[in-house]
């Protein structure tokens, strides 16, 4: 996982949990809800990002032997 998909991807979750508090504040449920989607998104990216570094680490080991 390269370090701006990261960067990305933190970046999605954060304003996702800003429109959450926002829409939480503010009474708007539409908001609230797309900010916890985002925050879903952006967690799912990050989880697909692990497994494919995993992956890639279990590889690289099994070349060295």
């Amino acid at each position: 996982m390269g370090l701006s998909d990261k960067m990305s991807n933190v970046a999605e979750e954060a304003g996702g949990k800003a429109k959450e508090k926002v829409g939480e504040s503010t009474g708007d449920r539409d908001l609230q809800a797309e900010g916890v989607g985002e925050q879903s998104k952006a967690n799912l990216k990050q989880s697909g990002e692990k497994v494919k570094d995993a992956a890639k680490g279990v590889g690289d080991s099994l070349k060295d032997h």
